[in-house]
């Protein structure tokens, strides 16, 4: 059975990013606008750096697709870099004071070099270009089968937006996002996650927040409760929380399903046969609590994705660190950054997010082409419309 699964490789100021799709089956229609249209999103939003008007991120196929459509082989595809200056010393000199909070001390002390260069060029969050890129490619994919993806960014600081997402209003949502200039779907929201914003670049310093996903019309029994490997909710924290930056991620309610007693918590379960047809198979909730997913598989409610990002580690004022030639102490080395970079962030969540539904997806229904990744999916949604089967097939209950 192909996994979806991808790699990236490339520098911040290398020549360019590489990222190799494989498992993605043969015949599924190419979105190259789409791609780029998250590419351009990814570099948006209030706060960003002077790269942003250097680059103008479009993807380039190498492999793996012919007239518009997959193949089925593995697709490579590369995000150039204007801004290529790695082997250029005047421009890209060593760094020997490293950033508290990012990968620089930790890098030099793995790779043992007192020159952080090498660690921050690869460690940049400039790799996740890349990685919308595969995530874009796999919304393709996903929108075959009804599932649709919105991101947003529910705060920035301590300013935050309470608007409630739902499958009737995520569309309307999606227009007030794109009109902010911080991707939030609340004017008022905007307009003061904008002041934290311009105050940080004042003080010279950073701004973080919370990005959010909402993932529609999810089949149930994607993921598994049979290996911790193959839990949806491990996988989605998982990519979530490698994205650069990002210090924690929740399902659903998150961490207040601590604070609350458990009828509160738990979804309550009803049949509404007028909705057998759809992607919940007729089992509806009165919630959403759990996020769309229980035991470790999807339940056929919206999926919902919670990630905090951190403040950028760069400041332009510094901070203390220390010389690692003469340990000596120093105030940390500046590399061109942002002031805030919460906006971008919540792209690359929604399209990481999306992969790792896509992936979930093609390991459930298998399939080397699309042709059969679909007949696999319609037999499976038909039988659990027609339970109990006759005769009964032995089932693993879950948690």
């Amino acid at each position: 059975m192909p996994t979806l699964d991808y790699q990236t490789a490339g520098e911040s100021h290398g020549p360019g990013l590489i990222t190799i799709v494989t498992g993605m089956p043969a015949g599924v229609p190419l979105d190259e606008g789409l791609i780029n249209a998250e590419l351009s999103r990814r570099q948006g939003g209030y706060g960003r750096g002077g790269r942003q008007r250097i680059e103008t991120d479009v993807v380039e196929f190498l492999s793996g697709v012919r007239l518009g459509m997959t193949l089925g082989s593995p697709i490579a595809m590369r995000v150039a870099n204007r801004d290529s200056r790695m082997d250029d010393v005047e421009r890209t000199p060593p760094v020997y004071r490293p950033r508290p909070g990012h990968a620089d001390l930790a890098g030099s002390l793995k790779w043992l070099t007192t020159d952080c260069r090498g660690t921050l060029e690869r460690a940049s969050a400039r790799e996740t270009a890349a990685r919308v890129a595969a995530g874009a490619l796999a919304r393709g994919l996903l929108s075959l089968f009804g599932i649709e993806i919105f991101g947003f960014v529910r705060s920035v600081g301590t300013e935050r937006t309470d608007v409630v997402v739902t499958a009737d209003n995520w569309r309307e949502l999606k227009l007030l996002r794109e009109a902010s200039e911080t991707y939030c779907p609340d004017a008022d929201a905007t307009r003061r996650q904008v002041e934290v914003i311009r105050r940080a670049k004042v003080e010279k310093d950073t701004a973080g927040g919370l990005c959010e996903a909402h993932v529609f019309g999810v089949p149930p029994g994607l993921g598994s409760c049979v290996d911790w490997r193959l839990k949806i909710d491990a996988r989605l924290a998982y990519a979530v929380m490698s994205i650069q930056a990002f210090k924690s991620v929740e399902i659903g309610l998150g961490r207040r399903v601590s604070e609350l007693p458990g009828s509160a918590v738990h979804d309550p379960i009803r049949y509404d046969p007028k909705r057998a047809d759809g992607s919940t198979l007729g089992f509806v909730r009165d919630s959403n609590n759990a996020g769309g997913i229980e035991g470790g598989m999807t339940n056929g409610q919206p999926v919902v994705v919670t990630g905090a990002m951190k403040p950028i580690s760069t400041l332009l004022r510094g901070m203390p660190s220390v010389d690692l030639n003469t340990k000596e102490a120093q105030q940390s080395d500046y590399e061109r950054s942002d002031v805030c970079a919460v906006s971008a962030a919540s792209v690359v969540m929604e399209n990481v997010v999306a992969f790792e539904i896509a992936r979930a997806m093609l390991d459930k229904t298998g399939g080397d082409s699309l042709a059969e990744m679909q007949a696999h999916h319609d037999v499976s949604m038909q039988l659990a419309r027609i339970l109990p089967l006759d005769p009964p097939i032995m089932t693993i209950a879950g948690d």
